[in-house]
């Protein structure tokens, strides 16, 4: 029997990282190999030097990796078959549907928070494509220029002249630009109600079945919105890093509803609650995914042709092209093999998921854009 152990022992885990004890030190059992049949703990050694267990994490690693690997390929291009695999109990070779939503979610929002912001450039002082200059002289800079264009108009006469001329141009409208900027500045923001303007002590917004908090968090959030407003107009990233933060927790939050929507049209269809959930976590990972992939396109083309002209822009858009097309496609495939009934029912269904889907992703749109906008 011993050697039977002891072989194995050597098939799941190295000999080096046993502990070798007979009974399991969780809870006492006797170990007829190296994990414990009635409460699961290894009979591992961990009090060993620091680079094997470095090295047995490492290992660890590449085996979680070797996992993920087997998913991201059924995931991308095999529509349904995770879920179909994780419904028909075939689920330790993949990684869990959780923790696969969980990871693609972070790293798509992580790599657009990287790379969104860079993309996005405002000149706030400036309608014009040209370049603004400014120009601006005190009394002693003044008096130099002026015994500059003397001695100008010495060797060319007119010249100096002229260049006095558009000096004074220049000047003149950028003292006008800045007059109608601090008239903009002081109107005042005024929003109606019942015909007459807001004001938070005369006339504050009432919505008569709420309770006072809100209203007064409602009339506080009007009276800061022209500040909001401006500061969005000479940053945009102040936006867009609030909806970056928000935008995470709503679609989490989302899920749930995505697949309550699948419940619904799926009603007849004699499933659980968490098949349809399960179905939506690998749906939405598929998207973080392909998303990932059409980022990183677009960070490589940017830095190979920076022109955005060449033969890697071509291929790089057809492939974008394709992604585009494949998106709608592997939805109703996987609809197709998860749920398993004829085309016409399935491309009916698909339609009718797809606008409340629609539906209930611009609800949540709206809902962070004004979370976003409330939380500046």
């Amino acid at each position: 029997m011993s050697s039977e152990i002891e072989t194995n022992k050597k098939l799941t885990i190295s000999p080096d990282r046993l502990v070798g004890s007979a009974d399991c030190m969780n809870c006492g059992t006797e170990l007829m190999g190296p994990f414990c049949y009635y409460c699961g703990q290894p009979d591992k050694n961990l009090m060993r030097f620091f680079p094997a267990l470095l090295r047995e994490l490492l290992e660890d690693f590449m085996d979680f990796d070797s996992r993920f690997a087997r998913t991201i390929k059924p995931l991308l291009l095999k529509p349904g078959k995770l879920t179909r695999d994780y419904l028909d109990g075939r689920r330790f070779r993949y990684v869990p549907p959780l923790r696969l939503y969980i990871f693609s979610s972070i790293a798509m929002f992580f790599l657009f928070a990287v790379v969104a912001p860079g993309s996005i450039n405002v000149d706030s002082e400036s309608d014009s494509d040209d370049p603004a200059i400014t120009i601006g002289m005190n009394d002693d800079q003044k008096a130099e220029v002026s015994e500059a264009l003397a001695e100008l108009e010495k060797d060319q006469p007119g010249l100096a002249e002229k260049i006095g001329n558009e000096i004074e141009k220049a000047e003149s409208e950028e003292t006008g630009e800045a007059g109608h900027e601090g008239e903009g500045e002081d109107e005042e923001f005024e929003i109606n109600l019942n015909g007459e303007p807001w004001d938070l002590e005369t006339n504050p917004f009432i919505v008569p079945f709420m309770p006072d908090w809100v209203n007064n968090w409602v009339n506080k959030e009007i009276g800061e919105s022209p500040q909001k407003g401006r500061a969005i107009e000479e940053n945009p990233n102040l936006i867009l890093d609030q909806v970056l933060e928000v935008l995470p927790g709503t679609m989490f939050v989302l899920l749930p509803l995505v697949a309550l929507l699948l419940k619904f049209w799926y009603l007849f269809a004699k499933k659980f609650y968490v098949e349809h959930l399960i179905y939506a976590l690998h749906n939405h990972a598929f998207l973080f995914v392909t998303a990932i992939v059409m980022i990183l396109l677009g960070v490589f083309t940017d830095w190979y042709e920076p022109a955005g002209e060449g033969p890697a822009t071509t291929v790089v858009h057809w492939v974008k092209n394709i992604i585009l097309i494949w998106i709608p496609v592997y939805m109703l495939i996987s609809l197709k093999r998860v749920y398993q009934q004829g085309w016409g029912m399935t491309l009916a269904k698909f339609v009718a998921v797809g606008i409340s889907y629609m539906v209930l992703l611009t609800a949540a749109t709206v809902f962070v854009a004004l979370l976003s906008f409330v939380l500046l």
